[in-house]
């Protein structure tokens, strides 16, 4: 695993472009991840909850046990994040201070996946799933960190749609997956096999520097740890306000998205089979709206050298899309969602990731800090499911006397979608609170 290094200190300001093959790494690595990350959540663990549920009698519904899981997982994503990017920004080793988190990352969770294709009961899902979350973040913290590590300020738009597009289509990769192997273990699988492999031209090209020799590295305890976790929002106070913008946005985005597969199945109709293909048509369409403008729209953003503007549109038309959902619950609507959705997201995870790395208190925390960023990313996926989950059962309990269970259903995702709405409307107004970039 050795490669041409840059020549310049680990903590410094990187000033030349990375070579093509690394970008194209880079690239692979983020494809095998959220294809390992959202195979499951899109599809896989929908129907593996479906399952349980029809064999526990008595026991959660797949709603209920979906939103235990998808809860559980994040909460362990929102921890483990930070905390293997602050191990990442210490770690001495001659392979750098990323790759080993990386390396180790994606061979747990692949057999973290493997666990998860076996597991029987709802305790058993619930902890699988949660492994994967614990190894996989250790492997993101690292690849988050790597763009800052590696590419100047001025290609960080441009790399932040590369990024995004990776992440698109491993979304669809893993969508995919599951719909022509058909079976719930044999996803899981081919997932595994498929992030492994993605991942090795990354392992062997990084070009990862390593700490300083005459670097001193602090000991860590957990006291500590948990104290670095608290960024001083007096002394940071973009980096503060870039943390809520990215909180309400992906909060607003995750309500509308988990129940996806189930506003399908229950609200339109759709035998499983038949959602699954046509949740996998939704996000090419997504896909391919989000290949279209995203790289286009970072590139623009670094030429012109602003960021706010194109965060604060897109997270409006993130939003657009739910109330597209909300107000429009039919198959078009779904298909009109999915294009406002796909050029917004798109252009928001490019340009908003951008914005992030100039607003980081400093280089030596890097991944840590891009970790409690992530906090912002992850503590949605906590709080949608529960949210979600309470708006549709209290609609349904309220609404069961007075209306019929496709009326009650109906106006419980409109809720849902509006809610949805108006939370990335509110992170992109709080946008206009960041002053140290345009």
């Amino acid at each position: 695993m050795t490669t041409t290094l840059p020549t310049r200190s680990a903590f410094d300001e990187p000033l030349e472009a990375p070579p093509a093959r690394w970008v194209g790494s880079l690239v692979m690595l983020n494809l095998g991840l959220m294809a390992g990350w959202f195979g499951p959540i899109q599809v896989l663990l929908a129907q593996q909850a479906a399952r349980i549920a029809a064999e526990e009698p008595g026991g959660m519904s797949k709603e209920a046990l979906l939103a235990v899981v998808l809860f559980s997982g994040a909460a362990v994503s929102m921890v483990a994040n930070p905390v293997w990017g602050a191990f990442s920004d210490r770690t001495r080793s001659r392979l750098g201070r990323r790759v080993p988190w990386i390396l180790g990352g994606v061979v747990l969770g692949a057999a973290s996946l493997l666990l998860l294709s076996v597991a029987e009961g709802a305790l058993w899902m619930v902890l699988a799933w949660s492994l994967v979350q614990l190894s996989l973040n250790a492997a993101w913290a690292g690849a988050v960190a790597a763009v800052p590590d590696q590419v100047p300020v001025e290609r960080r738009g441009l790399m932040g749609g590369m990024v995004a597009i990776a992440g698109t289509v491993g979304v669809l990769l893993g969508i995919k997956i599951a719909e022509v192997t058909g079976s719930i273990a044999q996803g899981y699988l081919v997932i595994a096999v498929v992030m492994l492999l993605l991942s090795v031209p990354y392992l062997v090209g990084s070009r990862d520097i390593a700490l300083p020799r005459d670097h001193e590295v602090t000991p860590l305890d957990w006291k500590q740890l948990v104290r670095s976790f608290w960024v001083s929002p007096r002394q940071h106070p973009d980096f503060a306000w870039a943390w809520i913008t990215r909180l309400l946005v992906n909060l607003g985005n995750w309500i509308a998205l988990n129940y996806l597969y189930y506003f399908l199945t229950d609200g339109l109709g759709y035998g499983d089979d038949d959602a699954t293909a046509r949740l996998g048509l939704l996000v090419l369409i997504y896909g391919g709206c989000t290949v279209a403008t995203t790289v286009v729209v970072g590139h623009w953003s670094d030429r012109i050298g602003r960021r706010k503007v194109f965060v604060i549109w897109s997270g409006v038309l993130v939003g657009a899309s739910s109330l597209i959902l909300g107000l429009w619950q039919a198959w078009p609507g779904a298909l009109v969602a999915a294009v406002v959705l796909g050029a917004g997201f798109g252009v928001y995870q490019a340009v908003d990731f951008a914005l992030i790395t100039q607003v980081l208190p400093g280089a030596g925390d890097r991944a840590k800090d891009l970790g409690v960023i992530n906090i912002a990313a992850a503590l949605p996926q906590v709080l949608a499911p529960a949210i979600a989950g309470l708006i549709l059962v209290a609609v349904r309990e309220l609404g069961g006397s007075v209306a019929t269970y496709g009326e009650s259903w109906s106006l419980g995702y409109g809720v849902v979608y509006g809610v949805g709405f108006a939370l990335c409307v509110l992170g992109s107004v709080f946008v206009t609170r960041i002053r140290s970039v345009a």
